[in-house]
Order: C-alpha cells, then sequence, then structure tokens
C-alpha cells in the first residue's frame, strides 16, 4: 500500500529558533524530544510528540523593543542561570529560569539513559533446526544476529527465538570488534525470553547492568535499543506505550502480558531492551505487527513477565514456564444465560464449559461451574479483572503471575451455592504440543514405516498454512485435551519402502 506523506512548510533558521523559544517559554514543557545524539545512533523523535507539539509563529515586536531572533534560540545547559546575559534582554529572568529548568531536565534524562547503552550486546547464533519429515537428519546450518543487555549476576538476557535450536552462541560488546562465546542457561519458549552467560572475564570488565522499573503507563516514553538491520551500531528509536493488554506471543504460542509501543522494532532488534526516561528497563523487544493496513505497531515483553522468568529461574535452578488454568469458559454476558445459571444480579463470573481431566483443577471443578474469583478479585461477565488507572485485563493476568506448584484461592457458584476450592497449578500438556522445546522430534521407525509425534513445529515444516493442514489435525489441535498423563498424537510420516521403490525405478529409468 502506498505511503501517504503530509507536506510540511520549511522555515528559515532563524524563524525556526524564535518559534521553539517562544513556545517553550509560553507553556512551560522541557524539550525533552529533541534530538539526542547518543554514539553512533540517535534518538528518534516520536510521532506523538512530533503531532503534539504547537507550532508559534513568529513574534511581533513593538518599536521600542528589540527583535528576539537577535537572542540565543538555547540558553547553554547550567543547573541554575547566572544572570542576564548579552542579548537576552527581551526575555524576562522567569523566561530564563525556565530555559535553564528545560535545558537541565534535558541534560539530566539524557545523562541516566546513556550509561545504560553500555548494557546492550549484540548475539550472534548458529542455528542447526530438526528436520521434520526425515527426523534423524538435520537441517542446513544458518546464522543471525539480534540484540541483548546485561543483567546483574553476571548474565545475558535475549529472546528465544533469537537462540532457538543453536550450535553456538556469541555475544559482543558495545564498541568491541570481540565475539565472545556464550553458554545458554535458560530458553523460555513461552515468554520468549533467553538466559545467557559468558564465562570469559574480559568480557564484564567495563559492562554495567541494567536496572528495571516498573510496569509503565499509557502515553510513558519508551525507547527501544538494540541492532537492528541497516547498519552494524547499536540503533535507538523512541516511542510511547500506546496500549496495554493480553498478547498472543508468536513464537511460545501462549498469550501474556504484552506492551505495544510506536517505536520501530525491525529485523534484528529481538532481544534488546526498552528504557523509560529515567533509564530503567521495562521491556524486552520481541515482535512487531507486519500488514498492509498498520503502521509502527511493535509489541514488548514488560517486567513482569521478564521478573517471572528470573525468579522462576533462581528458584528452581532451571525454567519451569507459566502455570496454565486447565478450562475452557465461556462469557455471562447474556442476561438469560446467568439466569439459567441462578446468578443473583450481583453476580458475576464466567461458565466452565470443559476441565482437562489431567490437571489438577479436574479433582475439584466441574463443567458449569460459574468462577467467581480468583485469589480474592472478582472476575466480571466478560473474563476481566480490574487494573490500574480505571482499566481492566483478561483474568488469565492472575494465573501468570503464579508459579508452577503454587496455590490458588478459586471461589465458584455451583448449584445456587458459593464453594471455595484450593487448586494447586501447573503446566499442562496438550495432545499437540505447541513447541518442542528446543528439543529433535520423537520418531520410530518398524518396518519401513516412520512414525512421528505432531507438534506445532512439526505441523509448520509439513503444511505451508493452515488450508493444506488436514481438518483432523487442527481438532485435535484446537479442541481436544488429553485423556491420560502422557498421551501423544502419532502420525506415519514416512514410508520407506514406497520410497525406496519410486527412488530405485527413477534412478535406474534415468540411467538406463
Amino acid at each position: 500500500m502506498g505511503e501517504t506523506k503530509r507536506k510540511r512548510g520549511r522555515k528559515s533558521e532563524s524563524e525556526s529558533k524564535t518559534a521553539a523559544a517562544t513556545a517553550e517559554a509560553a507553556d512551560f514543557r522541557p524539550a525533552l524530544d529533541e534530538k539526542l545524539p547518543v554514539g553512533n545512533a540517535e534518538m528518534i523523535e516520536p510521532a506523538s510528540s512530533a503531532a503534539g507539539r504547537r507550532r508559534g509563529g513568529r513574534k511581533r515586536h513593538k518599536a521600542s523593543e528589540k527583535p528576539e531572533a537577535s537572542s540565543p534560540a538555547i540558553m547553554p545547559a547550567r543547573s541554575v542561570p547566572r544572570g542576564i546575559e548579552s542579548g537576552d534582554f527581551a526575555l524576562t529572568p522567569g523566561d530564563l529560569l525556565r530555559r535553564a529548568v528545560a535545558a537541565e531536565m534535558a541534560e539530566e534524562a539524557g545523562a541516566r539513559v546513556l550509561p545504560a547503552m553500555d548494557s546492550v550486546v549484540k548475539v550472534f547464533c548458529v542455528h542447526t533446526e530438526p528436520n521434520f519429515s526425515l527426523p534423524w537428519q538435520m537441517k542446513r546450518q544458518y546464522s543471525s544476529n539480534s540484540s541483548g543487555f546485561v543483567i546483574k549476576g553476571r548474565r545475558v538476557l535475549t529472546n528465544a527465538h533469537s537462540v532457538e535450536h543453536y550450535t553456538q552462541v556469541k555475544v559482543k560488546k558495545r564498541g568491541s570488534d570481540t565475539k565472545y562465546v556464550a553458554k545458554v542457561l535458560a530458553i523460555g519458549t513461552e515468554c520468549d525470553i533467553a538466559m545467557l552467560s559468558v564465562d570469559d572475564d574480559d568480557f564484564w570488565e567495563g559492562v554495567s547492568s541494567v536496572e528495571f522499573g516498573d510496569l509503565p503507563a499509557l502515553q510513558d516514553a519508551v525507547t527501544v535499543v538494540g541492532y537492528p538491520v541497516g547498519g552494524d551500531t547499536v540503533s535507538v528509536t523512541s516511542g510511547v506505550v500506546s496500549r496495554i493488554e493480553i498478547l498472543s506471543y508468536v513464537h511460545g504460542s501462549t498469550e501474556l502480558l504484552g506492551l505495544q509501543i510506536d517505536a520501530a522494532i525491525n529485523s534484528g532488534n529481538s532481544g534488546g531492551p526498552a528504557f523509560n526516561n529515567k533509564g530503567n528497563c521495562v521491556g524486552i523487544a520481541f515482535q512487531s505487527l507486519k500488514q498492509e493496513d498498520v503502521e509502527n505497531i511493535g509489541y514488548v515483553i514488560p517486567t513482569p513477565v521478564i521478573m517471572h522468568f528470573i525468579r522462576d529461574y533462581g528458584k528452581n535452578g532451571a525454567y519451569t514456564g507459566f502455570p496454565i488454568f486447565g478450562i475452557e469458559w465461556q462469557k455471562m454476558e447474556n442476561p438469560d444465560l446467568r439466569m439459567a445459571m441462578s446468578m443473583n444480579a450481583d453476580q458475576k463470573g464466567v461458565r466452565i464449559k470443559r476441565v482437562d481431566p489431567t490437571s489438577p483443577e479436574s479433582a475439584v471443578l466441574k463443567p458449569s461451574d460459574i468462577i467467581l474469583s480468583f485469589d480474592g478479585v472478582d472476575i466480571a461477565n466478560d473474563g476481566t479483572v480490574p487494573s490500574r488507572h480505571g482499566e481492566r485485563i483478561g483474568f488469565s493476568y492472575l494465573v501468570s503471575q503464579k508459579y508452577t506448584g503454587d496455590n490458588s484461592v478459586i471461589k465458584v457458584l455451583r448449584d445456587s451455592k458459593i464453594y471455595t476450592f484450593n487448586v494447586k497449578l501447573a503446566t499442562h500438556k496438550r495432545v499437540i504440543p505447541l513447541h518442542n522445546e528446543g528439543r529433535p522430534p520423537s520418531y520410530y521407525i518398524i518396518a519401513g514405516f516412520v512414525f512421528s509425534t505432531v507438534s506445532v513445529p512439526y505441523l509448520r515444516s509439513e503444511y505451508k498454512d493452515e488450508s493444506e493442514t488436514p481438518v483432523k489435525l487442527l481438532d485435535k489441535l484446537l479442541h481436544s485435551m488429553p485423556q491420560s498423563p502422557g498421551e501423544q498424537l502419532v502420525v506415519v510420516s514416512q514410508d520407506l519402502i514406497r520410497f525406496s521403490v519410486y527412488f530405485w525405478r527413477h534412478t535406474v529409468g534415468a540411467g538406463g
């Protein structure tokens, strides 16, 4: 789709400086959205600030006043003004004070953000993916470049898809020409986060770790740092948080909390940190929306998901995953449906359609139960719970905050009576797993038939899209639940006898 460009009139340099100074003194807003040089990159002005900036015209002066165009447009940055300098007689002391404060805030913001750049590293990975058609073989190796950043404990965080099926991983510091071999400590496929470590002490010399910040609010400024395509040096893009909700993680095929931002996220930005104005890391860039009718929609893994991954690794010594509520539920927004379930006017919740027979919830929950609350938080008829700033979010967010093996208190309505259950949460297995967790596919050969287990990576490898996938496999993927622990779906992926006869006939025919 063609790109529409808006034409803007260009002003002379003196007029631009005069307009900037007039607007800055008029509404006392710090000029923090101007471009700041950062090494070999520069902060890109966010679209929101460009659209919301006031455009002041040229100021008309009286005959007795000195034109402001002769005064400097920007006052030298100082902690406090040292008085009215030559050429600034047209500005009042209050105007100069506002300029000094704005310059000080801009300088302070830059000082906070700039040191965090040294914690961003470039990740080099050599991948070797399994061949699902011939599961005893591997595909040809390929290389990829992505981003990462240093955290406390001499560790590095990046995306899981950046090191998926890795053969060798190396990292390089900013401004260095040496690549250091990294060791993969943990890969969280569900949350698309991986943790690395480097044994060489030279790598950690002069490297600072990032500090994590709180979950940002809407319209908060964010700065994404990484090594995207288009150059070899660090790149910086800026934007604002435009949405906070439960997102679909493409790599893990799961749904977790995520941030939508309008800063550019391109190939190679994966694993790079997103900083706030204080220089604290508030997320990890991991995917973007690529469609013809959308622009500048990127997604960031927020700090609650990151801290869950880090604490899970520190608690168990390995990544155990996010627990899942083993049920299927439906909304109760229909008043007739609520009446049929004997719900009072002040009662809200969601109805259980099915319960996973292999989940711990199956011991206490039943179909047609109405879940009223989870850990004391009331659930609305649309399946949402209260969030901060008067917003609402899906109640699966409460489940994702738990760890494997944690207990949760669930209040349900059953036969017009309220029951309270204490349920132990766990990770559940699907009939068709969403991912292989980096392991090669499982297969078995007997009498020339190759039996393989079905998984989402297998379906993606064997079929181009859903339209070519057999309907029975799609039904198993979307609707089936395991009836016993360890249940797997197995198909005949190859017939070696028929393949050998076919190969022999074509070889003999070609040679004879």
